[in-house]
């Protein structure tokens, strides 16, 4: 028998690590957030079961809702594990958490009052085309469909009060609520069409027509798919069966209109920007923009041009190339208080970090990330767009100030460039701790995207080819390479999901672009009188050299 069985040492000493294991999993304190997720889920059901039941209640109908309950408990619990699966985030913001409930809620209770008030199931169609489009922006197309589907399920039975033409011929608003029945599949059918169709065809926004395209190929898929179905299971005369898809395919061209007047208030609720709001950001007259052209014109020079490497990297590996070239332009824009202080912006002047202690200058360069951020919420720019200002150093170390910072150490001088005391003179060093990595550090957060950790190495990469003395393919090649496996090596990539073959990519794309940036020309001729100036100048140089030698 098995319960005769000798268990070896090693598998007891197994056996007990797992069971303490599982132990100390079970005994591990929740996580906050998913208690207020689930605070917030039960809410979105407690609202939800009395708008779909409205009927039930004003018929006393009291035991009837405990089906409803359990249908829209269990729809809720598999939306909340699709959730889980494919937008954890919206469990850590509890924001997107409850402006995700609060859009369900307000399109159930349309539905239950279109339908009462009219008697037409075409307002669950408009509504779940409105899900559809602004679950699309907000997240991602995957994501939308799923999430469309679901609330089409509660779609239906928020419109189950009456099912189309068989309440036609009711008289008042009573009779029509004495009626609870669910809609046939004919509704989710129709209504399905239309989202999904909207949740393909709409990737971004570039466009102010790009809202009406999408609902006009929306209105006419739930057009042809409800005219079938009615035709199939409603025996109604040829005209009623082209009115009643009407109504559906109206109510679906009308939403694009309305979303795209809505839209700005759409952004804010969910604390995104549309490609067509980046768009508006990357004008040249924006008055950041401008500020940092006039104030700081090597630092928007090189802006530009890590803007244009970004959005050929980012599109190299399929993410948002737009986002990355309006991130880049915005991310230096902390530089406009001290543009002095940034090699860029000399100008062929002494350096300014001459005059002063490693320490200090190490102060002034990590202090234009937070100047960035604190103008960036000054000018109200996106919470999408200010990510790059706080990430685009991660937590890299400053090397110049540092480096410097160790000579001064191990040359016998503190870091304020005061020569140590006359009983330090004897060859001693004096007593001072050594400068720590921590101390010349950004404060990082590291780049929590693909994109941010695009923005970081093209920063990088455009300042040391632009230091190399002779710049060609092959240095450019070697050079983005090596910053790569720098900052890769430095874990400045571990909360970002970067692959190694996307890093690949990314390398690939930036060294081609700078490559074309720095292209060859051919020199254009000279003459006759120029080469002769040329001439009398360089014997004029060779003379002032034997001179001074």
């Amino acid at each position: 028998m098995w319960f005769f069985k000798k268990t070896s040492p090693r598998r007891s000493r197994v056996r007990k690590n797992i069971s303490v294991e599982r132990s100390s999993r079970i005994s591990r304190p929740v996580d906050t957030d998913i208690i207020i997720s689930a605070l917030i889920w039960l809410l979105f059901v407690v609202l939800c079961v009395p708008i779909i039941s409205f009927e039930l209640i004003r018929q006393a109908r009291y035991h009837a809702l405990i089906p409803v309950a359990v249908i829209v408990f269990l729809i809720s619990v598999a939306a909340g594990f699709y959730i889980r699966h494919y937008q954890g985030r919206i469990i850590k913001n509890h924001v997107r958490a409850l402006a995700l409930v609060g859009l369900f809620i307000l399109l159930l209770a349309t539905v239950k009052l279109g339908v009462l008030s009219t008697r037409h199931t075409a307002w669950a169609t408009g509504t779940a085309v409105t899900a559809a489009i602004i679950l699309t922006i907000a997240y991602s197309q995957r994501f939308a469909i799923g999430m469309s589907i679901f609330y089409c399920l509660f779609a239906c039975f928020a419109a189950g009060s009456t099912t189309g033409p068989r309440l036609v011929g009711t008289q008042n608003m009573t009779e029509a609520i004495t009626k609870y029945e669910l809609v046939n599949i004919s509704l989710f059918l129709t209504m399905a069409a239309g989202a999904i169709t909207c949740c393909f065809s709409l990737k971004e926004i570039r466009t102010r027509m790009k809202l009406l395209q999408v609902s006009a190929l929306a209105a006419g898929m739930v057009f042809i798919t409800a005219s079938a179905l009615n035709f199939l299971a409603e025996n109604l005369p040829l005209v009623d069966v082209f009115r009643q898809a009407g109504y559906h395919a109206a109510i679906t061209l009308i939403v694009g209109v309305l979303i795209q007047g809505l839209l700005p208030l759409i952004e804010k609720a969910f604390r995104i920007a549309t490609s067509m709001t980046l768009l508006d950001y990357s004008d040249a007259n924006q008055p950041l923009l401008k500020k940092l052209a006039m104030e700081a014109p090597g630092t928007f020079s090189h802006s530009l041009l890590i803007g244009s490497m970004a959005e050929a990297a980012a599109e190299a590996i399929g993410r948002n190339g737009l986002l990355c070239r309006v991130g880049a332009y915005y991310h230096d824009i902390g530089k406009i208080n001290k543009p002095s202080y940034f090699v860029e912006n000399e100008m062929g002047s002494t350096s300014r970090h001459k005059e002063l202690s490693p320490t200090m200058s190490q102060l002034i360069i990590v202090g234009h990330v937070k100047d960035g951020i604190e103008m960036a919420k000054e000018y109200s720019l996106p919470a999408v767009l200010r990510q790059f200002i706080e990430t685009h150093h991660g937590t890299t170390l400053i090397e110049p100030f540092y480096n410097e910072a160790k000579k001064k150490h191990e040359a016998g001088f503190p870091q304020s460039g005061v020569p140590p005391s006359s009983e330090g003179s004897s060859g001693r060093k004096p007593k001072q701790a050594p400068p720590s990595e921590s101390e010349f550090r950004y404060a990082g957060p590291k780049p929590r995207t693909k994109e941010a950790a695009i923005i970081m190495l093209a920063d990088t990469v455009e300042g040391a080819v632009r230091s190399l003395p002779e710049v060609a393919p092959t240095k450019i090649e070697a050079v983005v390479h090596n910053m790569a496996m720098k900052r890769l090596q430095d874990g400045q990539f571990d909360e970002c999901d970067l692959s190694l073959r996307e890093l690949s990519q990314i390398e690939s794309s930036m060294s081609k672009t700078l490559a074309a940036h720095y292209h060859g020309r051919i020199a254009y001729p000279k003459t006759p009188d120029e080469s002769e100036d040329t001439q009398s100048q360089d014997k004029q140089t060779e003379q002032k050299k034997q001179l001074t030698s």
